[in-house]
């Protein structure tokens, strides 16, 4: 069976949305009539559940997409500590090892029409010695989206997330801008066309919302560019 499409998402910052973006485009994709893989290779600052650690963000991706596989597959690692995977696992005693999330990623790859691939953190962030969460984009061959707040501070943010980006070589698709806060400052109605004078692509922005029952309209528009 051919390997299907996948898409690493990524973001300019810790909190930005990753999840909320990749679970929003999973059910996006799944009206579409796509059978969609997640993929979060490292989680930390789980909750503990049960005396174990309990990856929230994956079990949200899982939710979104109705993938069905061991969680083993779809998060290899995961730490309660709130810190970058390289620390977390040198305080657990845990070599990451790439060449497992690649064999996970290929194996749930197989079985779909489109993965989406969550990373830890920003772009930069290292995942273990010598790669950075970039570095294992580049390895899955993904290309990359971008979730940046809308907010003040987000243009140098993300213009430096996307030199580096663009220094591994990455096929950067696009940045979503993410309303994370229920309220605006005076920088949100600029900074769109401040990213894209600067040669960034905006492929969407989302709105702030508390539910989601209903998938906003723009989520919908990014997907279709997407595909």
């Amino acid at each position: 069976m051919p390997e299907g499409r996948g898409i690493f998402i990524t973001a300019t910052d810790t909190s930005c949305g990753k999840t909320f973006v990749g679970s929003l485009l999973a059910r996006a994709f799944k009206e579409r009539g796509l059978k969609v893989g997640v993929m979060k290779p490292v989680e930390t600052g789980c909750p503990l559940k049960e005396g174990r650690a309990f990856p929230e963000d994956t079990f949200r991706l899982i939710e979104a997409s109705g993938f069905s596989a061991p969680l083993e597959l779809v998060n290899p690692y995961r730490f309660t500590e709130p810190l970058a995977p390289t620390v977390a696992a040198r305080l657990n005693g845990v070599t990451i090892e790439p060449e497992l999330i690649e064999d996970s990623f290929r194996w749930i790859s197989r079985l779909t029409d489109m993965t989406i691939v969550e990373g830890a953190g920003g772009i930069a962030v290292p995942l273990c010695e010598g790669l950075t969460m970039g570095g294992l984009a580049k390895r899955l061959g993904l290309v990359l989206v971008v979730v940046t707040p809308q907010r003040l501070g987000c243009i140098n943010h993300t213009v430096l997330t996307m030199e580096y980006a663009r220094s591994l070589g990455l096929d950067v698709r696009g940045v979503v801008l993410n309303h994370i806060e229920d309220k605006a400052d005076e920088s949100t109605p600029y900074n769109q066309g401040e990213l894209e004078g600067l040669g960034i692509k905006v492929i969407g922005e989302l709105p702030h919302i508390s539910g989601v029952e209903r998938l906003p309209d723009e989520i919908y528009t990014i997907a279709t560019f997407l595909l």
